[in-house]
């Protein structure tokens, strides 16, 4: 187990968003977190990475309690963050943001291997963020952080905003990742079909509560609980 989540209570100020959630993710293993607008889906990525303090609950990672952790510290452990809204520093060039993913190691992170995941980004290594299509903000922005060489990748709404074909590309790359590096995904995407076809496990959010744990497959074929909870 890679990641156990029991009993974890967030929110903003003195109002919880979360209530006792509790799961798991494995190594190798992409787990979509799936709900309504409100369901607390942001509100888990942004406690896990300790943007948010937990107001109770234990999240631990690799046998690590990481209560307490503050969220710069977060990348040394093995956790990096991708934030909805492509978050890239648009006056630095492609492989300035890339090398701030790696930052906190010893050695400059090696962006060959990045690059050759994303060949756009390396045809434009050298223009600013500014200049980029959204599309490949939000590669630069999962490039960067897979600079940080993460054992578990938070992923927060990836497609928003882009073609489907840009979409499918990214969700491609997250198997391919997971399948060559053994990286975990906690993937939240509001695109329910496109987040399945490419997870293993799907977690249902309905108010800040988990509804169900369960296979990917299984959720996508579960036509009551789609209907329900992931207005499909």
């Amino acid at each position: 187990m890679l990641l156990a989540v029991d009993g974890l209570t967030a929110g903003y100020g003195a109002a919880p968003v979360l209530h006792e959630v509790s799961f798991s993710v494995r190594s190798k293993e992409i787990v979509a977190v799936l709900g309504a607008n409100g369901a607390g889906k942001t509100t888990l990525l942004r406690t896990l990475c300790g943007q948010l303090k937990s107001q109770q609950g234990q999240v631990v990672f690799d046998g690590v309690d990481l209560r307490g952790v503050k969220v710069e510290r977060m990348v040394r452990h093995g956790i990096a963050h991708v934030p909805e809204g492509r978050g890239v520093v648009t006056e630095l060039t492609v492989d300035e943001n890339l090398q701030l993913g790696g930052l906190w190691r010893k050695q400059k992170p090696a962006l060959d291997g990045i690059y050759d995941l994303f060949p756009a980004l390396a045809q434009r290594r050298r223009h600013l963020g500014h200049q980029l299509s959204g599309g490949e903000r939000q590669m630069l922005a999962i490039g960067r952080a897979l600079a940080a060489e993460p054992r578990l990748l938070l992923l927060d709404e990836p497609s928003l905003g882009l073609a489907p074909k840009i979409t499918a590309q990214i969700m491609g790359l997250l198997r391919d990742l997971r399948d060559r590096t053994g990286l975990a995904v906690l993937l939240v995407e509001q695109n329910v079909r496109s987040a399945l076809s490419v997870a293993d496990v799907g977690l249902v959010l309905s108010l800040g509560r988990v509804v169900t744990r369960n296979n990917a497959a299984a959720l996508a074929g579960d036509a009551d609980l789609r209907h329900a909870y992931l207005g499909f």
